[in-house]
């Protein structure tokens, strides 16, 4: 197990979202659940997220409890082979042309839309 400061010098990934209701924004580390806050101007909102972040580790080593790695996104490529039909290339590649985008971009968009409403 690492120390505080071991554990702070590593780079978690923020998340930070606008509050289109209240205003301001809402910051969270996806790995290190439960660890979100807020603040009125985005560089409060990375203020307090520091400082959350900081209490969200000190409680976790009171309690003895996992704190997890930072998720790395360097093990992925950002590529991979996907065999298709036929059918679905050609139309995958009309309805890109269609929109003016690569077929790449379009399939990128296809995934990212589908990948969204999952993630709710």
């Amino acid at each position: 197990m690492r120390t505080l400061n071991e554990y702070l010098k590593l780079s978690y990934r923020m998340e930070i979202v606008e509050d289109q209701e209240e205003g301001g924004y809402v910051v969270s580390f996806p790995d290190l659940p439960g660890c979100i806050t807020c603040g009125e101007t985005l560089e409060k909102a990375v203020k307090n997220a520091e400082d959350a972040k900081r209490s969200w580790m000190e409680a976790a080593l009171e309690d003895g409890m996992l704190i997890p790695e930072p998720d790395s996104l360097e093990e992925y490529s950002g590529q991979f082979k996907l065999r298709i039909p036929r059918t679905l290339h050609k139309s995958l590649a009309e309805h890109s042309k269609r929109e003016g985008v690569s077929m790449n971009q379009y399939c990128v968009y296809l995934l990212s839309k589908n990948d969204a409403i999952y993630m709710k």
